[in-house]
C-alpha cells in the first residue's frame, strides 16, 4: 500500500491506494480545512506535491479551483485527489488558530434571578439544586459559593464560550476557537447537506462537543473551579448549528416548507448532549422564529432591548447569515439573507480568518497601500474587516467602477498603481502586500456578500413602508463587527449613507444575550412572547427582492464609467 509523507509535520501514514488525500491527511492527525465540503469549489486545502504521483486530479464532480500558477507550482487540492503511490506533501502553515473577534456584547441590564437555583439546609447540611421547581441534586454540606453557568455562541464559523458567576452576574472569563465543523463545510447549506447523512451527522455533533468540552475545561482551570459545579448551558446560535449540536439532523432545514423539528424554549440533559458540565446540569435552546432567523438573533434582539426601545431599530448581525431584525416601538420583523461566508475571509483568493497576520484594516492614498495586521505579524492574507476596508478604498480611488470592474492599463488611475495593479494572463488583481492580492472574482465575492445584505435591508424597509431615513438607530452585531469602519460599510453601499451617524456597534450580541438568559429567567418567557409575536420576512417569497438584489451589486457612491475598465 503506498506511504503518505507529511514533510511539514514529520508524519507518514499507509493508505490503500485510492484513498483521498484530504482523508490520509485526516487519519494522520492533520486537519485541512476543506469548508465546501470536498466540492473542489474553496481551494482552501491545497497541498504542495514534493514528490510521488496522483491519479485522479479532477473529482467527476468537482472543481479544482486553484489558479493555473499556483498549479503549475505543484500544488492540488487535497479534496480533489487520490494517492496511487508513495507521496511525499508539505501542508502550508496558517498560523495558530487565535481568533481576533469580539467575544462579548452590548446587553441590557437584568436582575439576578436564575433559572438554576440552589439553597441551603442547615438541618440535614445538604444544599439543594434545583431547576425551576424541580430538584436536580443534593450536594453534602454548604456548597452556594460554587454556582456557575456557560453561555455559548455557536456561530457557523466561531464558537465563543462565556463562564458566568451565577451567585454575583459576573462574567468571568470567555474563550473563542473555530468552530472545527468548518473545516468540513464552511456555510449553512452545506453544513446541512453534510449533516443529512448519519455519518456526516456523527462527525459534525461529535467535533463540535469535543470542542466544546475542551472550550470549557480551558475555563473552568483559569478560574480554579470544577467543571461539575457548572449546572446550566446556554446554548444560541442560528437554527441548523443548533439542530446539528443537539445530534439531530437538520435535513428539514435544507428544503421546503423549512420546518424547525428542533424542541426550542426548552430544557434538555447536558448528559444527553454529551455536554460535560455538572452531571445532573442542564442544555436550554433559546426560541427561534424559523428555519433563517435563529436563536442568536433571539438572543440579540432581547440583549439589545429592542422590544422595548422606543422609535425605529434596526439591528443587523454581518456573518454568513446574514440576520436582521426591525423594531418599531417594539413590533418587530425580522428576515435573513444569505450573505456567504465572504464576511469570514471564505472564497477569497488570499482570504483568512481573523488570525495573527491577517490583514484587518487597509488605506490607500497617492499610490501608497498603509495596511494593518492582527498582532501586528507579517501579512499573509485578508479577514473579512481587512476585505471590506481593500474593497472600500479600491472603489474610492477609482481603481474599480462603480459595477466592480478593474480599471485599465494606459489610463491614467492605472499609471497612478501601477506598482500595484498587476495583469495576470490577462487577470486583473491589486498586490496589497507580497503575499497578498485582490483579484476580480474577489471583488464578485464582496459585492455578492453586500448586496444580499443591502438588499434584505432594503427589503426588510419596504415590507414594513418605511424609508433608510426613518430609521433612529442602527446596531450592528456579530464577531467581527467592531472592527469593521462605517464609511466603508457606507462606500460599498452595504449601509445607506443616511445611517452614518446613527451607527452603533455592540459586539456578539447573541453571546451576550445567552448570558442574560443565564441570569434571568423571566427573561426567558419574555423572548418566547417576543418570538410569538415577531413577523418573519421569507425574502425567497417576496418577489421584488431579486431586483433590488442585482441594484445592491454596484457601488452606489462612483459615477457611471464609459471607459478605460476591463468589460467595457
Amino acid at each position: 500500500m503506498p506511504v503518505v509523507s507529511f514533510a511539514s509535520h514529520n508524519k507518514q501514514i499507509i493508505v490503500p491506494e485510492g484513498t483521498l488525500l484530504l482523508k490520509a491527511a485526516r487519519q494522520a492527525g492533520i486537519f485541512i480545512e476543506s469548508p465546501c465540503n470536498r466540492e473542489g469549489t474553496c481551494g482552501k486545502c491545497k497541498v504542495l506535491l514534493i514528490q510521488g504521483y496522483l491519479a485522479g486530479l479532477r473529482h467527476e464532480k468537482g472543481f479544482h479551483n486553484v489558479a493555473p500558477e499556483v498549479e503549475q507550482a505543484g500544488y492540488v487540492l487535497s479534496c480533489q485527489v487520490s494517492v496511487h503511490g508513495d507521496i511525499n506533501v508539505d501542508v502550508p502553515q496558517t498560523g495558530p488558530h487565535l481568533l481576533s473577534i469580539v467575544a462579548d456584547g452590548k446587553c441590557r441590564m437584568v436582575s439576578l434571578d436564575p433559572f438554576i437555583g440552589k439553597k441551603y439546609d442547615p438541618e440535614s447540611g445538604t444544599t439543594s439544586v434545583t431547576a425551576g421547581k424541580y430538584l436536580l441534586n443534593t450536594e453534602i454540606g454548604d456548597t452556594t459559593a460554587m454556582f456557575y453557568g456557560v453561555a455559548i455562541d455557536i456561530g457557523t464559523t466561531t464558537v465563543v464560550v462565556a463562564l458566568v458567576d451565577l451567585k454575583t452576574g459576573q462574567v468571568l472569563c470567555s474563550i473563542s476557537s473555530l468552530n472545527p465543523q468548518a473545516l468540513h463545510a464552511q456555510d449553512v447549506l452545506t453544513r446541512i447537506k453534510l449533516a443529512s447523512t448519519d455519518e456526516g451527522l456523527t462527525l459534525l455533533h461529535k467535533e463540535l462537543l469535543l470542542e466544546l468540552n475542551r472550550m470549557i475545561g480551558a475555563l473552568a482551570a483559569s478560574e480554579k473551579i470544577n467543571r461539575s459545579t457548572i449546572y446550566e448551558a446556554i446554548w444560541s446560535g442560528n437554527t441548523t448549528m443548533l439542530t446539528i449540536a443537539a445530534g439531530k439532523s437538520p435535513s428539514s432545514l435544507g428544503k421546503y416548507p423549512y420546518r424547525v423539528e428542533l424542541n426550542t424554549a426548552s430544557s434538555v440533559s447536558s448528559a444527553e448532549l454529551g455536554l460535560q458540565i455538572a452531571q445532573q446540569g442542564q442544555v436550554w435552546f433559546p426560541p427561534v422564529a424559523s428555519a433563517y432567523v435563529g436563536a442568536d438573533i433571539t438572543a440579540g434582539i432581547m440583549a439589545a432591548d429592542l422590544p422595548r426601545l422606543k422609535g425605529i431599530t434596526l439591528f443587523v448581525d454581518i456573518g454568513t447569515n446574514g440576520e436582521m431584525a426591525l423594531s418599531e416601538n417594539g413590533k418587530i420583523t425580522a428576515t435573513s439573507t444569505a450573505a456567504g461566508p465572504a464576511f469570514e475571509g471564505m472564497n477569497i483568493s488570499s482570504g483568512m480568518r481573523a488570525v495573527a497576520g491577517a490583514i484587518e484594516k487597509v488605506s490607500l492614498k497617492s499610490g501608497t497601500v498603509a495596511i494593518q495586521t492582527i498582532s501586528g505579524a507579517c501579512p499573509v492574507g485578508l479577514c473579512g474587516s481587512g476585505l471590506l476596508d481593500a474593497v472600500a478604498e479600491l472603489a474610492r480611488e477609482g481603481i474599480v467602477d462603480r459595477n466592480g470592474r478593474f480599471v485599465k492599463p494606459g489610463s491614467e488611475r492605472f499609471a497612478t498603481w501601477m506598482h500595484h495593479l498587476e495583469v495576470l494572463q490577462g487577470r486583473p488583481q491589486f498586490r496589497l502586500a507580497e503575499k497578498v492580492t485582490l483579484t476580480q472574482q474577489d471583488i464578485r465575492q464582496v459585492q455578492l456578500a453586500k448586496a444580499a445584505v443591502r438588499a434584505g435591508i432594503d427589503m426588510m424597509l419596504q415590507t414594513c413602508s418605511r424609508n433608510p431615513g426613518d430609521v433612529d438607530r442602527v446596531f450592528i452585531a456579530g464577531s467581527f463587527g467592531a472592527h469593521l469602519q462605517i464609511s466603508s460599510l457606507i462606500t460599498l453601499g452595504l449601509l445607506p449613507e443616511s445611517f452614518a451617524d446613527r451607527v452603533e456597534f455592540v459586539g456578539n450580541t447573541s453571546q451576550s444575550g445567552a448570558a442574560a438568559f443565564l441570569l434571568n429567567r423571566e427573561l426567558r418567557s419574555d423572548a418566547a412572547s417576543v418570538v410569538a409575536g415577531m413577523t418573519v420576512l421569507e425574502l425567497s417569497r417576496e418577489a421584488e427582492f431579486e431586483k433590488i438584489f442585482l441594484k445592491a451589486l454596484a457601488f452606489p457612491q462612483l459615477a457611471k464609467q464609459k471607459q478605460d475598465f476591463y468589460g467595457v
